[in-house]
């Protein structure tokens, strides 16, 4: 198997062994008070002892992330979009100027693996395009474009 594939094995054992950890922890908190009678100070301690699993967990996340740093992604910035027959596309020829859906000046699209990401504008950069971005798309938004 490649190392990328030993690194999501790694990741999802990770993340599994975290979530039982943390489901384990859990279970723990709830019983203490319980099984002390109830005992305030029981409680505390309980709670004392989660803080610090929480530093362990931000660690481990912390792991887990750089466990995927090096994985590639397909970035695309789309200036536009249009669609056309096969005659048309058949009659492109050098010199040929095909119109797409944005306008002049529109912000151009960014998307990581086919997934809108943010807009942005067009600058060049010694002699190369590049994007500004201007609009990072939230979190929510980007759950909404999927459904």
């Amino acid at each position: 198997m490649s190392e990328d594939g030993n690194a999501a094995e790694n990741l999802d054992l990770d993340a599994a062994e975290s979530l039982a950890a943390a489901l384990a922890d859990d279970d723990e908190t709830e019983e203490t008070p319980q099984a002390a009678g109830g005992d305030a100070g029981s409680g505390a301690k309980a709670s004392k002892n989660n803080s610090d699993d929480d530093d362990d967990d931000g660690d481990e996340q912390d792991r887990n992330l750089e466990l995927i740093l090096d994985v590639p992604l397909k970035v695309t910035v789309e200036l536009g979009r249009t669609k056309m027959v096969v005659s048309e596309l058949l009659n492109l020829g050098q010199g040929s100027v095909v119109e797409l859906n944005k306008l002049a000046g529109e912000p151009m699209e960014l998307l990581v693996n086919e997934k809108l990401v943010a807009r942005g504008e067009a600058v060049v950069v010694n002699e190369k395009f590049g994007i500004r971005l201007t609009d990072i798309l939230s979190q929510s938004e980007r759950v909404e474009k999927l459904a």
